[in-house]
């Protein structure tokens, strides 16, 4: 059983800065286009997520369920490879990687604190690794910078990756009612022109730090001592989870995650993301990173409070529901050789559904994917999976839902924001 987790185990936020993080996590600004904002792909009304296997990014219309991919020339070019991962308690001061494949770490490979995907061309000034995290997706083609020739900021990152951030900086100084927030939220600015890309950022890991830090779940409760806090069933599944299950195995600790890479065999689909110069429509993990041959379709392990709320699940989606992947983590040779694909949810494209399920036709791809599983079969009866997932209902807090600063009304810049999901 983990500790029970504090106040402590998280990165302290400043109020003010918070509060502008909210504004720019909000904004469309961020964005090469100026039409999609953090907030598309990872709204509160989605579990911080966006209730898709595979998002739609730039040039989608929409949010959720419901996003469109748009039309003409403006339309989507390729499926997001990967789920948009839930926000909950990414400022835990213990977290040293991130992204499912562990592109970003707390590292000191390029002198600058970080290892990352900008290498050394990475901006000084960040706080952490949220805030390192945070310029990632505006820079990213298909998510938020838009194709080239479509924008100064897509040219700009097909150029060199450092060269798009001061372009969305200069777009921020410019709106009167960010430079004086941004003034009076940080002691080293006094004007407009100071303000950088990690200022930016900074403010924006103050938001999702204060907004989605989350342990006041039944769980969290009954480990600081409530032993009334889970029901009998929670109970038989938490025994099963840190017991006869394994799960504990990888979902260690206090933030139910060993921070490590596992190939757990997640059936494929989508454009997956590929390492430079392969020709293949594969995603395979932690080694398009590491290129190590044994971190092969191994994927980070992620954290479990508010799991219940983060639909689908997997690097990719692949299950729809909490119970699916379970009984994949129990057995996923079989699982894997038993999913179809009606069970990603996935916008319809009807101009991408050729190569949608393209990998599932390469006998020799997806032999590799099942050769490279890890997991051994753990058999349980239907009782013992229904209270796994029970205990997986209870990581749920009781204040998620509510939010902190919660959705502004309205943003600085003036642009549209998404339309709440249809409940």
């Amino acid at each position: 059983m983990p500790r029970s987790l504090t106040t402590d185990d998280f990165i302290p936020v400043d109020l003010a800065q918070a509060k502008l993080g909210q504004l720019l996590f909000y904004d469309r600004i961020l964005s090469g286009n100026q039409n999609i904002a953090c907030s598309t792909c990872h709204h509160p009304d989605l579990g911080t997520a966006d209730g898709l296997s595979l998002g739609i990014g730039e040039g989608g219309v929409g949010l959720g369920p419901e996003r469109t991919p748009g039309t003409g020339d403006d339309r989507i070019r390729k499926r997001i490879p990967r789920n948009a991962p839930g926000l909950w308690n990414l400022g835990a001061r213990d977290l040293s990687v991130m992204f499912h494949d562990g592109r970003l770490m707390a590292q000191d490979t390029y002198e600058n604190g970080f290892n990352t995907p900008a290498q050394e061309w990475l901006p000084d000034g960040l706080d952490n690794l949220l805030a390192a995290q945070a310029i990632f997706p505006l820079v990213a083609q298909f998510e938020m910078a838009g194709n080239p020739r479509e924008n100064e900021v897509a040219g700009a990152v097909h150029n060199r990756i450092d060269y798009a951030w001061p372009i969305l900086t200069d777009r921020v100084r410019h709106i009167p009612a960010y430079a004086k927030m941004f003034a009076q939220a940080f002691p080293h600015i006094q004007s407009a022109s100071d303000i950088t890309i990690a200022d930016i950022a900074n403010s924006l890991s103050a938001f999702m730090t204060h907004e989605w830090t989350s342990f006041d779940s039944p769980f969290d409760a009954y480990l600081a001592g409530d032993t009334r806090a889970l029901t009998s069933q929670q109970q038989d599944g938490m025994a099963l989870f840190y017991g006869k299950a394994g799960c504990a195995t990888c979902h260690s600790g206090p933030l139910l995650s060993d921070h490590g890479f596992h190939a757990i065999g997640l059936p494929p689909f989508g454009p997956g993301r590929t390492r430079p110069f392969d020709p293949m429509v594969r995603d395979v993990g932690r080694m398009g990173k590491s290129d190590r041959l044994e971190d092969a379709y191994a994927f980070r392990t992620p954290m479990l409070r508010n799991v219940a709320l983060t639909a689908p699940y997997g690097h990719n989606g692949a299950y729809p529901t909490l119970e699916g992947i379970v009984r994949h983590h129990l057995n996923p040779r079989s699982s894997f050789d038993a999913w179809t694909p009606k069970m990603a949810a996935l916008v319809s494209v009807p101009w991408l559904e050729q190569a949608d399920f393209m990998v599932r036709r390469d006998a020799r791809e997806i032999t590799r994917q099942r050769a490279a599983i890890t997991l051994d079969p753990t058999p349980l009866q239907d009782t013992e999976v229904a209270a796994i997932v029970e205990f997986l209902g209870a990581l749920t807090g009781e204040t998620a839902m509510e939010g902190k600063l919660g959705i502004p009304a309205n943003v600085p810049s003036g642009l549209p924001m998404d339309a709440r999901p249809k409940r």
